[in-house]
């Protein structure tokens, strides 16, 4: 979190309380399970550069380059494509790093950052190792996971924050008014365990109300009490608001003393700081609330997961016909070929639209299912688009792909898969999916989704309002 000589202080006298009776969990998709020891031993790694370098990690200083290169190396592994941005300030040379999955919709793009600089008087493990480390976990769960991202997926870790929010201004500022344009969302994650926790929403920004609901609501349906914080343009989500693109994020309390409701909402000791090491020597990898950190690890994991997803109405609806017959499934099993029984009305899950759907999965036992049906785009066509709307849920838990849900185009014997869905992240909100078959003009196509469930707890697939359509 920005130095405190530099703003003006925190005062949670602003803040809404969202109550202190917790709601009933609502019915949410349960988001993956990032992994808190992976994310704490992220942390011990920056304690461990800052021990061998001063004893801080800040602009400058060899510790903040040396954690840059060290989160970079992770990156890179992992198939990101990284660049760093290097920009002057008044206490030396400091440095972004911008990671970008490959893939996704480049006119549509979802952005996660924390800066990852600390202050100079120490490491900076909760303010804001903590933040940083969740993303980078998160960053890496999700390129494992399988995903096919529906939006481009980018995530940032600022330098010079501690000096003025400097790294996320310069790279706000560097950026065209099209690459502007095409960021749909950012959030922040600044100082996410603090040791006498408080759960803060931002609530600082109309454009990104809906990032801030669906905090609220992923909240919610943990049975987690939070507030909503105006935060005072005190964190790197700043420069992203101030160009009008919609911003969020999680805080779990700086130097502002934890009132006696917030206690009993919350635990920990009233009258004391949420974390009373801010920006000072003790703010260490033993300055942490774990139970905080797995908590708020998993809601990044959530909305990560959620905003790749996300339907920002950037797909072209379908037009020309339809080349696939009985494409809502309104009239049973007709033009379908595959497994008996998927193609339903049943009521235990919702259509798109009309009545029947395809429902694939749902069994909690080992199976495998499918439907598929052939067609002939036609040679004289300039496009071929296949797009289908899906829900997905599950009783699966944790990271770890167990179910899973692939579209094919099966062509001369040959099966190619355009997508792969799974229990890791799914969302029960219909979204649309769409996929460039242009390659297959002129050819026989068979469309093919399949769905494979392992022998513990269910994931559903359920698919409707499908379309083969040409320009």
């Amino acid at each position: 979190m920005r130095t405190r000589a530099l703003l003006t202080p925190l005062v949670l006298a602003a803040v809404t309380t969202a109550g202190l009776t917790v709601a009933a969990p609502s019915a949410l998709a349960a988001g993956p399970d990032i992994s808190v020891t992976n994310t704490k031993a992220h942390l011990d790694q920056l304690q461990s550069i800052a021990n061998a370098n001063g004893g801080n990690r800040s602009t400058g200083r060899p510790g903040y380059k040396a954690s840059v290169d060290w989160v970079r190396a992770k990156l890179d592994a992992a198939g990101y494509t990284t660049t760093v941005q290097s920009f002057s300030t008044s206490s030396g040379t400091s440095y972004n790093l911008v990671a970008d999955l490959p893939g996704g919709d480049a006119s549509s793009v979802v952005m996660f950052g924390a800066h990852l600089d600390s202050v100079a008087v120490g490491p900076g493990i909760n303010d804001n190792g903590s933040g940083s480390a969740g993303i980078l976990e998160t960053a890496l769960a999700y390129a494992a996971s399988g995903q096919t991202p529906r939006n481009h997926v980018r995530f940032g870790f600022w330098g010079a924050e501690e000096l003025g929010l400097l790294g996320s201004k310069y790279y706000v500022g560097q950026l065209t008014s099209t690459q502007r344009s095409a960021i749909k969302s950012y959030q922040n994650f600044d100082m996410i365990a603090s040791p006498n926790v408080g759960y803060f929403v931002y609530d600082d920004n109309a454009v990104g109300n809906g990032v801030r609901d669906d905090f609220t609501a992923y909240y919610n349906s943990k049975g987690l009490p939070w507030e909503y914080i105006d935060v005072q343009g005190r964190s790197d989500h700043a420069a992203f608001r101030s160009s009008g693109i919609a911003t969020g994020g999680i805080f779990s309390g700086a130097e502002t003393i934890k009132t006696s409701a917030q206690a009993s909402k919350w635990g920990g000791t009233a009258g004391q700081a949420f974390d009373a090491c801010y920006h000072r020597a003790c703010d260490t990898n033993t300055n942490l609330d774990l139970v905080a950190l797995d908590r708020n690890v998993d809601t990044i994991g959530y909305m990560v997961w959620r905003y790749a997803a996300k339907n920002y109405g950037t797909t072209t609806p379908p037009t020309g016909s339809n080349l696939l017959a009985n494409p809502g499934f309104e009239a049973g099993a007709v033009s379908w070929t595959g497994t008996s029984g998927p193609i339903t009305s049943s009521s235990s899950r919702p259509a798109h639209s009309g009545t029947w759907k395809l429902w694939l999965g749902g069994n909690g036992t080992t199976a495998t299912e499918s439907e598929q049906q052939t067609v002939t785009i036609p040679s004289t066509a300039t496009t071929a688009k296949l797009s289908f709307w899906g829900r997905f849920d599950t009783a699966e838990t944790g990271s770890t792909v167990y179910d899973t849900l692939k579209v094919q185009a099966v062509v001369a014997g040959v099966t190619t898969t355009l997508a792969t869905y799974s229990n890791v992240g799914a969302d029960a909100t219909w979204a649309q999916r769409s996929f460039d078959l242009s390659a297959y003009r002129g050819k026989s196509v068979t469309v093919k989704l399949l769905a494979t469930e392992d022998s513990s707890a269910q994931t559903s697939f359920v698919i409707d309002d499908t379309a083969l359509t040409t320009t």
